[in-house]
C-alpha cells in the first residue's frame, strides 16, 4: 500500500498565511465550513504559543463574521497535559480523526441487491442530488446548507470529483463523493439518509468506488468518537493515523 499522510487528504481551502508554527486555512466561499477555516499547526504549540496564535484566529474571523475557531494538530501527536487541561478550562471542544486506507481488492465482497441502484451523477440527476444533500446539511444550520450547495456545484464541475447518488426503491437514498489523485481515490461526505440506514446502501456506494478506482488506494477520514469507523474496520480498511483538533463556537 502507498505511503499515506492526512496531507493526502483534499481540502478546497487555500493557505493563506504560513510561518513556522502554523498553516492557516482559509475559505471564504464557505465561512461557515469548520474544516476548511481552521489553523493547522505543523509543530505542537505551547500553551503560550497557542493563546496568541487562537487570540489572531479570533480577530481574523471576527473581522469576516465567523463565529468559531479551529485548531489541527501534528498527526500522530497527543497533547500535552498542560495544553489538554489549558484546552478543557477554556471550553474548547477536543476532538480526533482518523486517517484509513484500503487497496480496493481488500474490501469485502456485497452482493447486488434488486431494491438499491447507484448512479454516476448527472446534469439530469444533479439536482435530487442537491436535495438529499441539503436535507442532510440542514442538520448543521440553514446558512451552512445553503452553503454547501455552492460547494457541490463547484465540486460538480471539477473533473477531479466524482459525485454517486443511491437510490432505494426508486427513492433517493444516499450520496458520496469522491476525490480522485493520482494515486488516490478518496471517500467524502458518505452520507445514507435515516430511513434508509442498516439496507447496505453505504457497503454498496463504497463497493461501486473500489470497482471504478481499482487501480487507486481508496482513502477516508472518519471521527474519531463516531461510529462509522467501526463499519470501516470491519470492512478491511487499514487504520493509518490519527490528528487532534479542537474547536470552539462563539454565540
Amino acid at each position: 500500500m502507498k505511503h499515506v499522510t492526512f496531507e493526502n487528504i483534499d481540502n478546497p481551502a487555500t493557505i493563506f498565511a504560513e510561518n513556522e508554527l502554523y498553516r492557516h486555512y482559509h475559505y471564504p466561499e464557505m465561512l461557515k465550513r469548520y474544516d476548511s477555516n481552521f489553523i493547522d499547526f505543523k509543530k505542537m504549540p505551547t500553551v503560550d504559543s497557542f493563546k496568541e496564535t487562537a487570540n489572531f484566529l479570533r480577530v481574523f474571523h471576527v473581522e469576516r463574521g465567523q463565529k468559531h475557531v479551529k485548531f489541527a494538530f501534528p498527526e500522530n501527536e497527543k497533547l500535552s497535559d498542560e495544553l489538554t487541561i489549558y484546552l478543557t478550562n477554556e471550553d474548547y471542544d477536543i476532538g480526533f480523526y482518523e486517517l484509513y486506507a484500503i487497496q480496493p481488492e481488500n474490501f469485502p465482497q456485497v452482493s447486488n441487491h434488486p431494491d438499491i441502484e447507484i448512479k454516476v451523477v448527472t446534469e439530469g440527476s444533479f439536482d435530487v442530488f442537491l436535495k438529499l444533500q441539503y436535507e442532510q446539511d440542514l442538520l448543521f444550520g440553514e446558512e451552512f446548507a445553503t452553503q454547501k450547495i455552492g460547494l457541490h456545484k463547484r465540486n460538480f464541475a471539477n473533473p477531479n470529483i466524482v459525485q454517486l447518488l443511491a437510490f432505494y426503491q426508486g427513492t433517493p437514498a444516499g450520496t458520496v463523493q469522491v476525490i480522485i489523485s493520482d494515486e488516490f481515490a478518496e471517500i467524502d461526505d458518505l452520507v445514507v439518509d435515516d430511513e434508509f440506514q442498516r439496507k447496505g446502501i453505504g457497503s454498496r456506494l463504497q463497493k461501486l468506488v473500489m470497482d471504478m478506482f481499482k487501480d487507486k488506494t481508496i482513502i477516508l477520514v472518519a471521527d474519531g468518537e463516531d461510529t462509522p469507523r467501526e463499519m470501516y474496520q470491519k470492512q478491511n480498511y487499514q487504520y493509518i493515523g490519527y490528528k487532534y483538533n479542537v474547536q470552539k463556537v462563539y454565540e
